[in-house]
């Protein structure tokens, strides 16, 4: 880049990045302090945008236009359809089946519940997923008589690996696709191979990492038979997911957002369950999260407005010109890092700005999207706070530790590292062999 056109730092550019920094070490340390990231979230939020119309650089409107409501009213709307498909009882009759199919076989349970929580995981969230799967899991493993640790983690682990596949699968992959205007299709063309093959090598690994549990022959077994709750309301849900699949692939040439997808699905299985509330429904939608998305999206968006982050991006640029695949891989490498570390989601929301403005330079940036996404979504597995979904599973474990009076029955953080961290590498080193093998095919223009 020429010098001449370098952007100069500036006070208002300064104060935003200290806001940013100071509310995402905030956002981190929530154990530590005690306040949930959602309280530090919306106040960071609160601080940037009075300070950025104090510098001249923000505003309330601005701040309104910095949120994607794609991301936040699709998961609202995907939350609401769980939430009335598990008042069907359907998943415990797919979990018991799974279980009775098994025959006290363990790794060929850990792999039918894998699988069955990453196909729901394509569509619903990941993290949506584990809160079905979690408590279910619990209970088969009591009824099998095993260690639900295995089985806890499995669900995590291949559920953070499988999701990272579609637009819908990962709150970072709704984030990405949004600001890089991906639609659904494309989205699994390019990410669904690279996933699959990162995903059965997340799954053999897990058979080698809990050998001395998965050997071990089940003691208990499944006699009784569970029932449905609404099995017409199941069978009805099931058709308009069905319905919500191909809308999502045609999403771009019918011009409807995902979101507005998610809520002609939310609209239709709302009428066809004549006899549900939906007020009953809307106590399950997760608003807390949803806030935490709209604070996150006005932080940043006070930090972009002011162009620190074009900033700190036209540094970055001269590296992507000079060696485009080594910054793709270092990005995915660099982003697994901090997700590992941190909650990938707001990673995620930081540097999809700095990207766009790499893009805005001139530059096709459609790699680093790929590798973002899979450095996120992959990035997660490492640690126990690596994702939402992981730290809902360890919440899952501790409860069920204390319910026994068995310490050994939670997943420790030293356990997640032992067990999620080889993962979290291997599936690193899968992903970074297939993107150097077929760059060209990820670095063609979206």
């Amino acid at each position: 880049m020429d010098p001449t056109h370098l952007i100069e730092m500036n006070q208002g550019m300064l104060v935003s990045g200290i806001i940013l920094a100071l509310s995402f070490i905030g956002i981190f340390t929530e154990t530590i302090h005690g306040f949930s990231r959602v309280k530090v979230a919306m106040l960071g939020a609160l601080v940037m945008l009075v300070v950025g119309q104090s510098y001249g650089f923000y505003s309330s409107e601005k701040a309104f236009e910095a949120v994607d409501w794609n991301v936040v009213f699709l998961l609202a709307a995907m939350m609401a359809i769980v939430a009335m498909m598990i008042k069907t009882g359907g998943f415990e009759v797919l979990a018991f089946r799974i279980g009775k199919f098994a025959r006290g076989r363990q790794f060929l349970l850990l792999a039918m519940l894998g699988t069955a929580v990453t196909v729901i995981s394509l569509l619903l969230d990941n993290v949506t997923t584990v809160v079905i799967f979690g408590p279910l899991i619990v209970l088969i493993c009591q009824k099998m008589k095993v260690n639900a640790i295995p089985y806890l983690m499995a669900a995590a682990l291949l559920s953070d690996t499988g999701g990272v596949a579609t637009l819908v699968g990962d709150p970072p992959n709704l984030m990405i696709g949004s600001a890089a205007n991906i639609a659904f299709t494309p989205f699994v063309q390019k990410m669904g191979l690279i996933v699959l093959v990162a995903w059965l090598g997340t799954l053999f690994l897990l058979r080698l990492l809990f050998k001395s549990d998965l050997d071990k022959k089940a003691e208990g077994t499944f006699t009784d038979v569970i029932p449905y709750k609404d099995k017409s309301l199941w069978n009805k849900s099931l058709m308009v997911l069905a319905l919500m699949v191909v809308l999502f692939i045609i999403h771009n040439q019918i011009h409807w957002e995902p979101w507005m997808v998610a809520v002609v699905g939310l609209i239709i299985l709302g009428l066809l369950a004549k006899n549900l509330q939906l007020e009953e429904v809307m106590h399950e939608v997760e608003i807390p999260l949803l806030m935490f998305f709209i604070a996150l999206f006005m932080i940043v968006g006070g930090v972009e407005n002011s162009e620190f982050l074009q900033y700190i991006g036209q540094f970055i640029i001269p590296f992507v010109k000079e060696d485009f695949l080594t910054a793709c891989i270092a990005l995915m490498w660099i982003a697994a890092i901090m997700s590992a570390a941190i909650d990938n989601i707001p990673f995620t929301a930081a540097m999809i700005p700095i990207i766009l403005s790499i893009e805005a330079q001139g530059i096709n940036v459609a790699a680093l999207w790929w590798c973002l996404a899979l450095g996120v979504g992959m990035g997660g597995n490492g640690t126990h706070i690596g994702s939402t979904a992981n730290v809902y599973i360890v919440t899952v474990s501790e409860r069920l530790a204390r319910k026994e009076g068995n310490p050994d029955l939670a997943i420790t953080p030293l356990v997640w590292a032992k067990k999620g961290l080889p993962v979290m590498i291997l599936t690193l080193l899968i992903c970074t062999a297939i993107m150097y093998l077929f760059f060209d095919y990820y670095s063609a223009p979206i």
